[in-house]
């Protein structure tokens, strides 16, 4: 999720801040339910697949955000 950015970083950020932290963890869970999803190990309609994947690059988009201001 963060190819650009140091593992350091982002390990400074899950430590240091609790809002990251949390937002870093709800993304995972997001992914792993879109991914049991696609798998069928899950299955979801279409509708809340869609909102979950909406969800999930919702949460990446901030966490992005935020990383560039913390560590800008």
């Amino acid at each position: 999720m963060f190819e650009e950015r140091s593992t350091g970083d982002v390990d400074t950020l899950l430590k240091s801040n609790p809002e990251f932290r949390q937002l870093y963890q709800q993304h995972q869970e997001l992914d792993r339910r879109v991914m049991n999803a696609e798998l069928g190990i899950a299955p979801v309609d279409d509708l809340e697949l869609t909102r979950m994947k909406r969800e999930k690059l919702a949460a990446k988009d901030r966490l992005v955000r935020m990383a560039d201001t913390i560590i800008h």
